[in-house]
């Protein structure tokens, strides 16, 4: 898909769309910043076949609007719904558990199942371990 194109924003129903699934939701302070396109995302590409095994949905969410999650998943290869980019508008979402990072999402791992999380870590600022892909694959 062309990184350019706009696509719509459509609102992500957690609830309903985690009922009966297990779902991993992988959050970061921004899209294409240098930690967590190098190490963060790109791990979970790398293993995405694996995460899709264990996993119904993965969802990797951050502070940037609609149309920079979209153009990020498109500017990693990702042209269907393997892997959802999604915004956590405001960082909403992340302020309710108390994990940001000044304005931003923190960097975080949580890991669903039919409707209970079961792992949720936040990172200490500057790492990537109890959220990488291989701390979440072990909880899968």
């Amino acid at each position: 898909s062309d990184v350019l194109a706009c696509g719509i924003p459509t609102k992500f129903d957690a609830s309903a769309e985690f009922k009966d699934k297990k779902a991993v939701i992988v959050s970061v302070p921004g899209a294409f910043t240098p930690t967590c396109q190098n190490t963060h995302i790109t791990g979970y590409l790398s293993k995405l076949s694996e995460l899709k095994a264990k996993a119904d949905v993965v969802i990797v969410i951050a502070f940037n609007d609609p149309f920079v999650m979209a153009a990020w998943g498109k500017a990693n290869g990702i042209k269907d719904d393997s892997i959802l980019f999604a915004t956590d508008n405001e960082a909403a979402f992340s302020k309710t558990l108390g994990w940001t990072l000044g304005p931003r999402t923190a960097r975080y791992a949580i890991v669903v199942d039919n409707g209970k999380v079961v792992y949720a870590e936040k990172e200490p600022a500057g790492d990537v371990g109890v959220s990488g892909v291989d701390a979440v694959l072990a909880k899968l």
